[in-house]
């Protein structure tokens, strides 16, 4: 009981820190965030492995689980100087309330979505399935992860400041979307050509029956560096009633999805949510666009360059690989397949598709980028 009691405080600490991270975010200053997060997981795995050799036994992983976000909080204070005084429900605070509460009701929305499937394979067919399910659809996940809170914050404080300026807004973010499409085509990519390989390889030959589930649930990385990217558009614009009225049709359509290929178990489950959100893209992009500064066009040319590149990268890789590597163990066979791969799509990317110049820009302008003076930037 007690141990629930103290690990509850997290979510106290957590709440008292969210203000300052926003500050944060909002003058730009990254480089004190990853310091802060870093400073944290130090000292609270620090005080964790302490505790655990001096005898703590369990109170060691309780004490290092509730200072990791009682130290971000005290370090996010400190690094903004702002300290909450007495509540007070002034009128400028209403839109403010309605943002949040509309987004918060976005993410609950979309983690039931994106989550109700794992409940059905668990339920019509078992522990077993849900385990193979669950890690094929995890390894899927972290390349959607890290990219989105990589360039997520970032993009959202930039095109919020420019938003009062269409021709800026709409390079920012045209630039930004390509950049990530450009990260994030390669590794869709690999997980499909090379998916038995990466699963015996990250995971060993047990987990074998993992390939196909993963091979299904491939296409969703590059559906959601399509779609995902947007909010930081319609947040910026304060367009958050557009994302709720979006995440109500999304949400039902992806659930219809698992349904349908529920039958078939995991795998069918797989391809229900891929078909269905492969579906999805299109009008999803229409709507998000549709009376702002960027047009369906432009979102489709900027994804041009970086799918043709990838389609002759992979081309090329799978012939080779096809070719030369059957004789190969699945290490060196993943290794060359990979490399190959990469050196074609960069190589198509930059010289062909004659990209190189705006990435290097774009990257030297977040280098540049400097924290300027707090603004009103949300409206709703």
């Amino acid at each position: 009981m007690w141990v629930s009691v103290i690990l509850a405080t997290s979510f106290i600490f957590n709440g008292a820190g969210v203000q300052h991270t926003a500050l944060l975010e909002r003058r730009m200053r990254f480089t004190a965030l990853a310091a802060i997060d870093t400073i944290s997981l130090v000292v609270s795995t620090a005080i964790g492995i302490g505790m655990a050799a001096a005898g703590f036994g369990y109170w060691a992983l309780v004490a290092s689980t509730v200072a990791l976000p009682l130290i971000n909080t005290v370090c996010l204070w400190f690094a903004t100087g702002w300290r909450p005084g007495k509540a007070r429900l002034q009128k400028e605070v209403h839109s403010l309330l309605r943002f949040g509460g509309a987004f918060t009701l976005i993410s609950v929305i979309i983690y039931t979505a994106y989550n109700l499937e794992k409940v059905l394979v668990g339920r019509f067919w078992g522990a077993d399935a849900l385990g193979l399910y669950g890690r094929g659809y995890q390894l899927i996940n972290l390349p959607t992860e890290n990219v989105n809170s990589a360039f997520g914050g970032l993009a959202f404080s930039g095109l919020s400041r420019v938003r009062e300026e269409p021709e800026r807004f709409r390079s920012y973010f045209l630039r930004g979307y390509s950049l990530v499409l450009a990260l994030t085509i390669p590794i869709t990519i690999a997980a499909a050509l090379f998916a038995p390989d990466l699963i015996r390889v990250v995971l060993g030959p047990k987990w074998n029956d993992v390939v196909d589930i993963f091979r299904f649930l491939a296409p969703t990385i590059l559906i959601y560096a399509l779609i995902n990217p947007l909010a930081w558009l319609t947040l910026a614009l304060g367009m958050i009633g557009r994302n709720l009225k979006i995440v109500c049709v999304l949400a039902p359509l992806v659930i219809c999805g698992y349904v349908l290929g529920l039958p078939y178990g995991p795998k069918g489950v797989a391809i229900g949510y891929s078909a269905v959100m492969t579906l999805w893209v299109v009008p999803h992009i229409a709507w998000c666009v549709h009376g702002t500064a960027i047009s369906l066009r432009d979102v489709l040319l900027a994804a041009s360059r970086p799918f043709v590149s990838g389609v002759v990268a992979a081309a090329l890789a799978f012939i080779v690989q096809f070719t030369f590597g059957q004789s190969l163990m699945p290490l060196p066979r993943l290794i060359l397949g990979v490399t190959l791969l990469l050196v074609t799509y960069v190589g198509m990317l930059f010289y062909v598709m004659g990209q190189k110049a705006v990435y290097v820009d774009l990257v030297q302008g977040l280098r540049r980028s400097s924290p300027v003076e707090e603004e009103t930037l949300v409206t709703v």
